[in-house]
């Protein structure tokens, strides 16, 4: 097998295994050690890659594991090890939504005159 060949499919191997493992939504410090793992499972599978293309593929790995938009809970904030510092606000049962929404125009009509 021709070495771009084997480095591609490594790499096609790595990403699979990725997305079917769930190791998307580990902690930082279980990816890496998952990836050790996982790259010395490639090493076996694939003993003509150099330690450079090991390198390689562990780098390219955790970029993937980490995207430009987060997934899942950090996605949206949410650190699980993070409690509220202050609780959130109770509304008033009596108060409709339509008047809940009349109460923020009018907060924002302020806003614009000032």
């Amino acid at each position: 097998m021709a070495k771009e060949n084997m480095i591609t499919r490594s790499r096609d191997e790595l990403f699979s295994h990725i997305n079917r493992c769930g190791v998307l939504q580990a902690e930082e410090e279980d990816q890496q050690h998952w990836m050790e793992e996982t790259i010395d499972y490639l090493a076996e599978r694939y003993p003509d890659l150099t330690d450079t293309d090991l390198q390689d593929l562990f780098s390219v790995g955790i970029r993937f594991c980490q995207p430009a938009i987060p997934h899942g809970r950090k996605r949206f904030g949410f650190d699980p090890r993070e409690k509220a510092q202050e609780p959130l606000p109770v509304t008033d049962p009596e108060v409709t939504t339509e008047e809940l929404v009349a109460q923020e125009a009018g907060v924002e009509n302020t806003l614009q005159e000032s």
